[in-house]
């Protein structure tokens, strides 16, 4: 059992951070080639679209395993207090994760997706600003990820 909840966990946490590094470091910069610009915003949105659907499913299922694969360990997890400072990190690293891509997915994404759509020349000063920071969003969200399993090594080596 215990093997499975790991794979699990793993399996969900590198279609997340996988997907996001592929976003971030193949599809951005192929679809900033003059080949795609006339499908550059239909192929990034349709892209990301499908890939919401692989993160918020990988969430549930590092939601759901995380605390088993604690519990399993014989970390308690209503006690912050005696959790291991590794644990508390990652713990608030996870949080500030997930609070940002909600923030990505429920707010600046759909905005950003409205905003490209009208005239570039007709676009107030902050919703040039919001299209100009959007991506540095997902950017940090792919440091805190890596962050996040960087901490995940140590808390195995704890």
């Amino acid at each position: 059992m215990i093997v499975l909840l790991v794979w699990l966990h793993m399996l969900a946490a590198v279609a997340w951070i996988g997907g996001t590094i592929f976003l971030s470091v193949v599809l951005v910069p192929v679809l900033r080639g003059e080949a795609f610009a006339s499908q550059r915003s239909l192929l990034f949105r349709t892209t990301a679209r499908r890939f919401r659907a692989v993160v918020w499913s990988a969430i549930a299922v590092l939601l759901l395993t995380g605390p088993l694969l604690l519990h399993q360990r014989g970390i308690p997890i209503a006690d912050p207090s005696a959790w291991p400072a590794v644990l508390a990190a990652k713990l608030g690293l996870v949080a500030a994760l997930l609070l940002l891509t909600l923030t990505h997915d429920l707010i600046v994404g759909p905005r950003v997706g409205r905003i490209l759509r009208l005239p570039a020349e007709s676009r107030s000063k902050l919703e040039q600003a919001l299209v100009l920071w959007a991506p540095w969003l997902a950017r940090f969200s792919l440091v805190l990820a890596l962050a996040i399993l960087f901490a995940a090594v140590a808390l195995v080596r704890w």
